[in-house]
């Protein structure tokens, strides 16, 4: 019999080197517990995030001499209980994040695989748009446009994917240019596949590496925007629970509840970090690997 060692699953060396990368580990890791704390927040609250009660009002955390386990970090001007307040608001930011996402992915994704594809006076085209795009800057172009149609969750989502898409069309747009000057797609051009089923079935599959990875850092752009725009006022209304909604209502009292602002703060810090670590990470995974790497 022969003694040859067959070459080990390409799936088992991408797990092992992602189990290797600390930045996309801790990342992941950091953006599931998000995502867990998001989809399971009516089972993780300990109260209604929304119920008002003056005479508690302002209740110090648990780390005071005076806090209790009723409200382990207190509650805030209103008397609601900020730990439910800041798991909810972790829903409003994933929702935001990946909902903008997915709008700006779907424009960027789809006029960059047109230009990257056929060129000529099409690409000419979408690279005016592209350009027509990027020389609005983009929190004023959003606080501009939320200030005349008010803002709500979903104009939010909506304002914010139509302001994000730009890096979507750049990055695809390259990416494509590439994929389409290899043999095989001249190969399927010669046996007459049409162009519809070329761009889904042999470009954008070949494309999805660096598609994914600039999701993840649109989302967390996309997520710190929308706290931005909530800290001005023109982002989530009240009452509705936002981790930057948070930190504009605790700013009038930031030097007697300080918590009120780092709390949220640091939550808004750290899961963008996260996305960017796993994006970052995504994109090193990525890379070519050669199958027989130990």
């Amino acid at each position: 019999m022969s003694d040859e060692v067959l070459p080990e699953p390409r799936w088992r060396i991408h797990l092992r080197r992602a189990r290797r990368h600390t930045g996309f580990m801790a990342g992941a890791i950091i953006v599931a517990i998000a995502a867990f704390m998001a989809i399971f927040a009516e089972l993780l609250m300990p109260h209604d995030p929304y119920l008002q009660d003056l005479s508690k009002r302002l209740l110090p955390p648990i780390w005071d001499a005076a806090g209790t386990w009723t409200h382990p970090l207190g509650t805030d001007h209103l008397g609601r209980d900020y730990l439910s307040r800041l798991i909810i608001g972790s829903r409003v930011s994933l929702i935001v994040g990946g909902l903008a996402t997915l709008i700006a992915g779907l424009i960027g994704a789809t006029l960059g695989l047109l230009g990257g594809y056929y060129g000529g006076r099409i690409d000419a085209v979408i690279m005016y748009v592209v350009a027509a795009r990027l020389s609005l800057p983009g929190i004023l172009t959003a606080l501009a446009l939320l200030a005349v149609i008010k803002g709500s969750l979903v104009s939010v989502v909506a304002v914010l994917g139509f302001l994000l898409w730009d890096r979507f069309a750049l990055v695809v747009r390259s990416a494509t240019q590439q994929v389409r000057a290899q043999d095989y797609i001249a190969g399927a051009v010669a046996v007459g596949t049409t162009e519809t089923r070329i761009l889904w079935k042999h470009v954008l599959p070949n494309i999805l590496n660096p598609l994914i990875v600039v999701a993840t850092l649109e989302m967390a752009a996309a997520i710190l925007a929308e706290a931005s725009l909530s800290f001005l006022g023109l982002g989530v209304p009240p009452p509705t629970a936002s981790w930057g909604l948070l930190v504009s209502e605790g700013r009038n009292f930031m030097f007697f509840k300080p918590y009120l602002i780092a709390l949220p703060g640091a939550l808004i810090i750290l899961l963008v970090i996260a996305i960017n670590a796993l994006g970052d990470g995504l994109r090193d995974l990525a890379s070519p690997v050669d199958s027989g790497e130990s």
